[in-house]
């Protein structure tokens, strides 16, 4: 559905961002991303968004090459959808339902339409009663999930999340956590980004490692993060249930505490 042929991205001041990256991401996958900050995670999601025009590459949606015109970066909001890290990022109208109708709104809804499209988005997200609150006067969690409606009242087919869970509480982290999930089970392409190799062994059919701007590996959870050596040059530590697993010798790595008890 998705794929990259050796995109390059420098920024304005001579950082590079990404570097040769070439990789396929299927329909309706969940795919996380490891690395630690710098590693180009977030370079590669503004890529995906079309926000970032890389200087070398290709990128092709569904076989068509996405050039980064200025038609196409309007349309792509309807096809990728980008939840940043900090939710401030996102939000700027004077109220929650004005914030989430504004990306329908541009792709063209109106009247009863937006009305009924915005509100079930709020709904489903739970934050009914904030609906003419102002974004400012929210919690940290209340803004992230207004932040996720915006972005999911587009309906777009494959959603980036940017560290859904830094910063929030545990309540929050299992909403978000649900969201997640519920969107995969509509059949929706979930790309996240995240510093959590627990959540990403668990969760996640694949598993792209960056390092430096450039994907170090791509493969199946188990493929790819019961890998001690690649796993450390990332600077993180394996899954604590494949530490268990290995320390027990065995051959199998479940992939979660459950699954292991």
């Amino acid at each position: 559905m998705l794929r990259l042929q050796n995109i390059n991205y420098t920024y304005p001041e001579g950082t590079k961002g990404l570097q040769d990256v070439s990789l396929e991401i299927k329909r309706g996958s969940k795919v996380a991303f490891l690395g630690e900050n710098g590693a180009g995670k977030s370079s590669l999601f503004l890529v995906l968004n079309g926000i970032h025009k890389p200087q070398k590459g290709k990128y092709y949606i569904e076989e068509n090459r996405f050039k980064f015109t200025s038609n196409e970066r309007k349309q792509m909001a309807a096809k990728v959808g980008y939840v940043f890290q900090d939710p401030d990022v996102q939000l700027f109208a004077g109220t929650v339902y004005e914030d989430v109708a504004f990306g329908p709104s541009n792709l063209g809804l109106k009247g009863e339409e937006l009305k009924l499209r915005v509100s079930k988005y709020i709904e489903l997200l739970g934050i009914g009663e904030l609906r003419e609150k102002a974004p400012h006067q929210l919690s940290y969690g209340q803004k992230k999930q207004v932040a996720v409606a915006g972005v999911l009242a587009m309906e777009p087919e494959i959603v980036l999340f940017d560290e859904p869970f830094a910063w929030l509480d545990n309540r929050h982290k299992q909403i978000m956590t649900g969201i997640i999930d519920d969107l995969n089970k509509q059949g929706k392409t979930v790309l996240i980004s995240t510093h959590n190799p627990d959540f990403a062994y668990e969760w996640a059919d694949d598993v792209v490692l960056m390092k430096q701007g450039r994907v170090i590996a791509s493969d199946s959870p188990e493929k790819v993060m019961t890998n001690k050596v690649m796993m450390q040059e990332i600077g993180m530590e394996l899954p604590l249930v494949v530490r268990l697993a290995k320390k027990m010798g065995m051959e199998n790595h479940p992939r979660s505490v459950h699954e292991f008890l």
